[in-house]
């Protein structure tokens, strides 16, 4: 039959049978989840149908849009959520946001994950099918532990060499973005494999599968391998391991990038693939910068900022951070990197999504400019259609919170 595509070769495990790009399967659900906005809708759904939940164990409600929630409304739909978790036995968690929960502690390869948000993809990075539905499709998962799809068809991506200084993962998703447009992927997986996998360790692989759903994908994913197997093992979760591997004849929609080649790139409103070279937006006067959020709220990812702002005397933009969880700040915390943060008056929020979603902390004024480390900047996303938005990678944000206006992080470097 020839050599199947990562996605191909999870469903068809999953199924015991071989399965065809189009063909429409019914698939056993691993794990389901909603956050405090999908979670109330969900729930209704699960109500409507009478059945409970099928996997009570498997099934998660994550509150991280809004936490500490900042008006009674969402207080309310928390507290919805809290009562139907404990009456039906399902996972309530508030450690951080819900992608970095799945991957810290019950993504695994082969897993099918069906994800009430559309960055969902994120667990994808080690080696499952994870993918963003619907509340109601999401209800329909957690009440009969099954969910339907079109098998998807799948690019192929080899990634080759390796990235110089001051560049990252989120400058190669922002170019790929910007080369195949945000219709580039529409209901097909991204796939990444090559000999620069050896160079893109997990951190900035999750990066990457975070941001496949803004090409239009289904997911993206990455094989099972050695790194995968290290971070689950660090995770306390060795026995989840299992080898996915990737064959390059299984594209017939195949892209090369050269990691050598990239450079830092910024997604300028109001869309993510309107993607520049940094050159060409250095400059732009920057009032907000945002390091954090689901896309690069890692401890890798302040890290890299850090090297940039530990010798900063004073900063032009204000600075806010959103750790991705708990266990990220405590990181933080011992690398002595949130200290250092604190006394240059930046902003530290509790884990999850802070301003990204626009309705919690961090709002934006009218006509304020903001360079963000989040996924996406449509009109109004942070909270106020009047505002604008860039995105980049933490090692620009940094650079940019020094000078108060988009720099290069290589001349910083």
């Amino acid at each position: 039959m020839g050599k199947k595509t990562l996605a191909v070769q999870i469903i068809s495990e999953k199924l015991s049978r071989e399965v065809s790009p189009g063909e429409i399967v019914v698939l056993p659900v691993d794990r389901a989840f909603c956050q405090d906005g999908t979670g109330p809708l969900a729930i209704d759904g699960i109500l409507s149908l009478s059945m409970g939940l099928k996997n009570p164990s498997n099934c998660y409600f994550f509150i991280d849009h809004a936490v500490p929630p900042p008006r009674k409304e969402l207080a309310n739909a928390h507290k919805k959520i809290k009562n139907f978790a404990r009456e039906y036995k399902a996972k309530v968690i508030q450690e951080g946001i819900c992608h970095q929960m799945m991957i810290e502690k019950f993504a695994a390869p082969f897993d099918i994950i069906v994800g009430a948000d559309s960055h969902t993809p994120t667990s994808g990075a080690l080696g499952c099918f994870a993918a963003g539905f619907g509340s109601t499709d999401a209800a329909s998962a957690m009440a009969t532990g099954s969910v339907w799809i079109k098998v998807p068809r799948s690019i192929g991506f080899k990634l080759s060499g390796k990235l110089k200084r001051g560049v990252s993962a989120k400058d190669v998703i922002l170019k790929i973005i910007g080369d195949i447009g945000s219709s580039g992927a529409i209901y097909k997986v991204m796939e990444f494999f090559g000999g620069g996998l050896k160079n893109i360790p997990m951190e900035s692989r999750f990066t990457i599968s975070n941001m496949t759903i803004e090409a239009g994908a289904k997911t993206g994913i990455f094989p099972a391998d050695e790194f995968v197997k290290e971070w689950l093992s660090a995770q306390g979760r060795s026995d989840d391991f299992r080898p996915l591997e990737a064959f390059e004849d299984a594209y017939e929609e195949k892209h090369e990038i050269i990691l050598d080649d990239v450079v830092p790139c910024v997604a300028c409103p109001h869309e993510v693939s309107n993607v520049e070279r940094i050159e060409k937006v250095a400059g732009e006067p920057i009032d907000v910068v945002v390091i954090g959020t689901c896309t690069n709220g890692r401890i890798s990812d302040f890290e890299a900022a850090f090297e940039i702002l530990k010798n900063a005397k004073k900063l032009a933009a204000y600075l806010i951070i959103v750790p991705a969880s708990q266990t990220v700040v405590e990181k933080m915390v011992e690398k002595g990197i949130f200290s250092r943060l604190n006394s240059l008056g930046a902003k530290i929020l509790p884990p999850g999504c802070g301003p990204c979603c626009g309705v919690h902390e961090g709002i934006l004024a009218d006509g304020e400019r903001a360079l963000s480390t989040a996924n996406r900047n449509f009109r109004g996303r942070m909270g106020n259609p009047q505002s604008f938005v860039w995105l980049s990678s933490p090692q620009t944000a940094a650079a940019t919170a020094i000078t108060g206006k988009i720099t290069d992080p290589r001349e910083m470097l």
